[in-house]
């Protein structure tokens, strides 16, 4: 039993000590912020079908571009760079190309959500077809 008392004795001293180490620790330095940037991170998808909802999803990535461009797209600092062109419009990227393609309705539907310079987006937008979406689309929904 005199073990246990003094036991307890220690670990209350102890912890005591812990508590007022970090206390002035806390108070020499005034609390910083976690970062100076806005976060921008996006789950980029391609999915067969006309309705965003419904459609499946043939591929997925994800993109982020605070502090530094990265995520599992194959080019992030290019899909970076095209959305800070445009502020995080999406709709913006999307321009027509002049590549012949074929008048067929198998549409292909591509969605972003997420954060983007710290407010939330979401968007979506369908293609008729793939070669059309190759033709418009922009290096942000190439992967």
């Amino acid at each position: 039993m005199r073990y246990a008392i003094k036991a307890l004795g220690v670990s209350t001293a102890l912890a005591v000590t812990c508590l007022a180490g970090s206390a002035a620790t806390a108070a020499a330095s005034p609390a910083q912020p976690e970062g100076l940037y806005a976060p921008s991170a996006l789950v980029l998808t391609v999915g067969k079908g006309e309705d965003p909802a419904t459609a499946t999803v043939l591929r997925a990535a994800t993109l982020s571009c605070s502090p530094a461009p990265g995520g599992d797209h194959p080019a992030p600092a290019e899909a970076c760079g095209e959305l800070r062109s445009v502020d995080g419009e999406f709709a913006s990227l999307i321009e027509p190309g002049d590549r012949m393609c074929p008048m067929v309705w198998d549409p292909v539907t591509v969605t972003a959500g997420g954060v983007w310079e710290g407010r939330r987006v979401s968007y979506a937008h369908t293609f008729s077809n793939a070669c059309v979406m190759a033709d418009t689309a922009p290096a942000v929904f190439s992967f």
